[in-house]
C-alpha cells in the first residue's frame, strides 16, 4: 500500500480548471518531486494534499485512511506535514516559543491534559530541549531568542522548516524550501532533506525549481502542466524526455544537462 495517494483529484475556480484529475501514489521511503513550470498547479496540488484548500472532485488518502473531508488539522494529526507558513505562527514569541509549541502539539504527554499549569509546564524541560535540538539542526540555535517577526527571509524559511520537523509527521511536503535564500544558507536545509531521505519511515514530496537538486535528491519526478499529470517516472527518463524539456522545464532542465 502507498503511503499517500490522490485519486482524480481536482479543484475548479470558475472556469478554469487548476488541477485536473491527477491521480498519483507516493511510496513510503521515497522522495518524489513536482516540477513544471509557473502556474502548472503544483502548489495547488500541494494544498489540495494538505486541506488548505476543498478539492472539487476526487479524494485523499493517507495508509489507506480517506482524509478528504478533514481539515488541514485534522491531517496534520493523521501524519500529513507541510510546511507552516510563517503567517499562522505567533510573530511577538520567540523562535525558540513558536517551535516548542510545535513540538508541544506534536508530543504525548501531560501538558496534554488539561488546563491545569503545572501539568502544561511540568513536561517544559523536556519540550524545550527537543526544540532546541531541532534549532540547532536547523542552523538557528542562536537565533532562538530572537522575535520570529525580526528574523531575515532566509532565516524565517529555516524555521518554517524547523516547525515541519518539530510535527515529526509521517510525510513531509517541501515547496521550494531554499526560494530566496542565499547560496550559503540553502545547504542548511538540502543537509537535512537528505538527511531525512534516510529514514525509510517517511515520505517526502518536493517542489522544486532547480534542476541540479531534482536530479540529486529525487528518486522520481512527476510533472505537472497546467493542472495535468503529464510524465512520471525515474528522474534521468523524465528529464530527458523531450516533451518534458521543451514543453515543461524549458531552459531550466537544458541548463542542468550542461551542467552534468
Amino acid at each position: 500500500m502507498s503511503a499517500l495517494a490522490t485519486q482524480d483529484l481536482t479543484i475548479r475556480f470558475g472556469g478554469h480548471v487548476a488541477v485536473n484529475a491527477v491521480t498519483c501514489a507516493f511510496a513510503q521511503g521515497t522522495l518524489t518531486a513536482i516540477v513544471g513550470p509557473n502556474g502548472a498547479g503544483k502548489t495547488t496540488y500541494f494544498n489540495l494534499i494538505s486541506g488548505q484548500l476543498k478539492a472539487t472532485a476526487g479524494r485523499v488518502s493517507l495508509h489507506g485512511q480517506d482524509l478528504t473531508g478533514l481539515p488541514p488539522s485534522a491531517r496534520t494529526r493523521a501524519g500529513l506535514g507541510r510546511a507552516f507558513q510563517l503567517t499562522n505562527l505567533f510573530p511577538h514569541l520567540s523562535v525558540l516559543e513558536n517551535v516548542r509549541l510545535a513540538v508541544q502539539a506534536a508530543q504525548p504527554g501531560r501538558h496534554r491534559r488539561g488546563l491545569n499549569l503545572w501539568s502544561i509546564w511540568s513536561d517544559h524541560a523536556a519540550l524545550t530541549a527537543r526544540a532546541q535540538g531541532i534549532l540547532h539542526a536547523v542552523a538557528l540555535a542562536d537565533r532562538q531568542d530572537m522575535p520570529v517577526a525580526s528574523l531575515p527571509h532566509g532565516d524565517q524559511r529555516k524555521l518554517e522548516v524547523a516547525l515541519l520537523m518539530a510535527l515529526d509527521p509521517q510525510i513531509y511536503m517541501f515547496d521550494e524550501p531554499t526560494a530566496g535564500m542565499g547560496h550559503d544558507e540553502a545547504p542548511v536545509i538540502l543537509d537535512l532533506i537528505r538527511a531525512l531521505k534516510k529514514d525509510k519511515t517517511k515520505t517526502i514530496l518536493l517542489v522544486e525549481h532547480k534542476m541540479d537538486v531534482v536530479r540529486e535528491l529525487a528518486d522520481r519526478i512527476i510533472v505537472l502542466h497546467n493542472g495535468v499529470l503529464v510524465a512520471d517516472g525515474e528522474p534521468a527518463a523524465v528529464i530527458a524526455s523531450p516533451i518534458v524539456q521543451q514543453a515543461y522545464l524549458g531552459t531550466a532542465a537544458s541548463a542542468a544537462e550542461a551542467e552534468a
